[in-house]
This record gives structure tokens, C-alpha cells and sequence, in this order.
């Protein structure tokens, strides 16, 4: 019988359901931390040294502290650390076109996803829209909007031999019919938004599943969802840091949460890891408290970071990918991620924090490798130990179908992860 309730579970369904750009996702955890007593600090404003809890909001990232009534400036940091991020199909910047009487909107692929997932489904759009002032409006079309089609069996006999995607070709969606007109789709978008079209001069937008999050199996074991890449961590982390800050004052340590933008295509932008938001954060915070350099280098040097991300559960139909000693399993708990060519920043130290943070949570953990004959991928965990001298440590949830635009994990797992991550910011 599984200890959780599915609370946090559930709970997360609606948190993705919610958040289908990372902008929604950053306005779902500002939400939330408002409700919980945190502020909002503007990074052009002076920063106060007061207690209490406050967040930062750059684009598509969001940073949030929570600051103990007896933080000294030198106090050290515990960082969660995840990002809002998915891949999808992206919106260009002149995005009607069509042919043969279908209007179609023209899209760039975002990220590595598995593009075949993307097709014959009920998609929606949803982002930003950008303001001749320079303000933003939120836009999301959560209902069937387009969809990009297969091309028949009759007329590709051999499309169960292998199916071969042009990027270019075989991915702008259809939307109607009819004849393409510049400019259709942006005033759609801005009458969905109530804002005048003539006044919207620039868009971040993306496709997004429409499809809702759905329990599966027979016992309602598994939850299948968009986005769990990777805002089940997101969620998680932000439920470990409403935790912290319902302790009060008695942390010796500021308990952090940094979810970044961009993770999926290298983090190299001013709201990615590799960004200077989370270290103009702490140091801020540092000196708003009344710290030196001196104080902000000793703080950096007892600081923490657990990056959480999804990671790979064995695949029952190729289990031949995985490494032969390390099996993660959907349900098994988080895993603790390594790689000794520092794709993952975990190292032993890490791995034994992360450990004993589990056994108060009273949760399961497992670990990850890679096949040695399969690169694994990266995370924002390697990135933040080396911009930031902070030592790190990888850590996810074991699922299947990642980057598809539906993945799957255990409905227990979620639950799992906010634990241990409460634990880890608690302690």
C-alpha cells in the first residue's frame, strides 16, 4: 500500500494543468508564494535586509527565498534548483502561412523532442505577448487548435519501416481553412488575450498537449502528463520551500528555490542557469543583510544545491539501454544521479547528504548511471557548481517517455521527491 494519499499528486496535475508555457508556470509559483506571505522584490529596486520570505521573477525563471529571523549575512544556503522549461514547437516570428487551402502556423522545434508525439494530437498555444510599452500579457488557448497530421499509409506504405520527420517540412500545424493572412494568427491571440492587436509588437509563444493529466493503470499507480520535465520538480520544490518557511525562524541556513528558463537548449540566457540571476540573488540577499565580500564568499561556501530533474526509469521493452547494475523503477523513489565525466555534478559528499535526507523523510532512493555505450544527457546541476562554486548534487524522479509530449511516472513519485527535497531544506 503506498504511504502517500496522491494529495501532492493530484495537486501537481493541477499545478502542470496550469502551466503550459514556462511564464505560466512562473505566475502559478508567484501565486502560490503570495498566498503564502512572500513578496515579490523588483531587481531595478533596493533590496531590504528584512526576514521573511521574497521572490524574483526574470521571464520564464523565477527565484524564491525564504530569509530566517536570525539569518546572519554570512548564513549559508540550501538551493533547490529545477527549471520551467519543455520541448515543444515554438512560434516564429512571422507565423501564418498555409497551402493548398490549409492555413497552417509556421513553428520552430524547441528543445530535443521526441517529434513523433507531436503528431495527430489536440494542441493548444499558449505564452506571451509583449506590449508597444514594454508590459506582457499571458495568453494561453487551452482548448483544440491545431494539430499536425500525418501523412496517410496509402500514401507511404513504408511509414512502419521507419518514420523519417523533416523539421521543416512535416511539423507547421494546421489551424483552419482557407487562405493564410499576415497578422491572423496575433490578433486570434490578442482578442483571446483582450488586449488591442495593434498594440502587440513581440510573442514568445508554443504549442502545448491540451489533453489533461490522467491517472493510469489499475490501481490508478501511474499519472501520464505533459510537462513532468520537468515541472514535477518545480512543483516539488516549491512545496519543500513553503515547508521551510512554515518552520520559522529556527533554520541556520536560507532555504532557496531557482527555476530557470532554457534548460532545454543549454541554459545560456539571461533567466538560464548559466545566467547570473541566481548569484546576483544570493549576493543581493547577502548584502541587504548587511554582509561584505567576505560574508557572501563564506555563505557561497556552505551552500548546497540539490538540482532535481527527471531521469530515466528502465523501459520494460529496452531494458537493454539501461546500465545492467543500475535499474531504476517507476515507484522505487527519487534517484540520486551520477556520471564521473561531471555530465551530473554528483559526488560522494552529495550523494550522502542526499541520502540521509531521504532517511528522515522516511522515503525510498535509488540510484542512476548511464549505459557506458549511451551518453546521458545534462543537467542545471553541473552548470550551477561551476558558475557559483556551490557544491552540488543531481537528483530526479524515474519516468518513461521523456521530451514526448506526454511523459509517465509512478503516481507515488512526485510525492516521494517533495519529501525528501522538505527534508533536505528542513533539517
Amino acid at each position: 500500500m503506498s504511504p502517500f494519499d496522491h494529495t501532492h499528486t493530484d495537486d501537481l496535475a493541477a499545478f502542470v494543468t496550469a502551466s503550459p508555457s514556462p511564464y505560466h508556470a512562473v505566475a502559478t509559483v508567484a501565486e502560490r508564494l503570495t498566498a503564502a506571505g512572500f513578496r515579490q522584490v523588483s531587481e531595478t529596486d533596493a533590496w531590504d535586509g528584512e526576514s521573511g520570505g521574497k521572490f524574483v521573477l526574470r521571464g520564464g525563471a523565477v527565484i524564491a527565498w525564504f530569509v530566517p529571523g536570525g539569518a546572519l549575512p554570512y548564513s549559508p544556503y540550501r538551493v533547490v534548483g529545477a527549471h520551467t522549461d519543455s520541448p515543444n514547437l515554438r512560434v516564429k516570428p512571422r507565423p501564418d502561412l498555409g497551402a493548398h487551402g490549409w492555413r497552417q502556423v509556421a513553428v520552430e522545434v524547441y528543445g530535443g523532442p521526441l517529434i513523433n508525439s507531436w503528431l495527430d494530437r489536440d494542441l493548444g498555444l499558449a505564452g506571451r505577448l509583449v506590449l508597444r510599452d514594454g508590459s506582457t500579457r499571458l495568453v494561453s488557448v487551452d482548448r483544440p487548435l491545431l494539430r499536425v497530421a500525418q501523412l496517410a499509409i496509402h500514401l507511404d506504405r513504408s511509414v512502419n519501416d521507419g518514420l523519417t520527420l523533416d523539421k521543416q517540412r512535416h511539423l507547421q500545424p494546421l489551424w483552419g481553412l482557407g487562405e493564410a493572412q499576415d497578422g491572423d494568427l496575433i490578433v486570434f491571440l490578442a482578442e483571446e488575450a483582450g488586449v488591442p492587436a495593434t498594440e502587440v509588437t513581440g510573442w514568445d509563444l508554443m504549442t502545448h498537449d491540451v489533453q489533461p493529466p490522467a491517472r493510469l493503470g489499475r490501481d490508478g499507480e501511474l499519472l501520464a502528463a505533459p510537462r513532468l520535465d520537468n515541472l514535477l520538480s518545480v512543483h516539488a520544490g516549491l512545496a519543500a520551500l513553503l515547508a521551510a518557511a512554515a518552520t520559522g525562524d529556527a533554520l541556520p541556513y536560507v532555504p532557496v528555490l531557482a527555476a530557470f528558463d532554457h534548460e532545454e537548449n543549454g541554459s545560456e540566457s539571461d533567466s538560464g542557469a548559466r545566467g547570473p540571476l541566481l548569484g546576483n540573488v544570493l549576493e543581493r540577499s547577502v548584502h541587504a543583510r548587511g554582509g561584505s565580500y567576505e560574508d557572501r564568499l563564506r555563505a557561497l561556501a556552505g551552500t548546497v544545491c540539490v538540482s532535481s530533474d527527471v531521469g530515466h526509469a528502465v523501459h520494460p521493452n529496452y531494458a537493454e539501454r539501461h546500465d545492467p547494475t543500475h535499474h531504476p523503477k517507476a515507484g522505487g523513489g527519487p534517484i540520486l544521479k551520477a556520471n564521473v565525466n561531471q555530465r551530473y555534478a554528483t559526488e560522494g559528499t552529495g550523494r550522502a547528504l542526499f541520502a540521509a535526507a531521504c532517511e528522515r523523510a522516511g522515503v525510498p532512493f535509488q540510484h542512476f548511471v548511464s549505459n557506458n555505450t549511451i551518453p546521458c544527457g545534462t543537467t542545471i546541476g553541473p552548470i550551477t557548481a561551476a558558475r557559483h562554486g556551490i557544491a552540488t548534487v543531481d537528483v530526479g524522479v524515474p519516468i518513461l517517455s521523456m521530451h514526448s509530449a506526454r511523459e509517465l511516472c509512478a503516481a507515488d513519485d512526485p510525492g516521494y521527491l517533495a519529501a525528501a527535497l522538505t527534508a533536505f531544506l528542513t533539517d
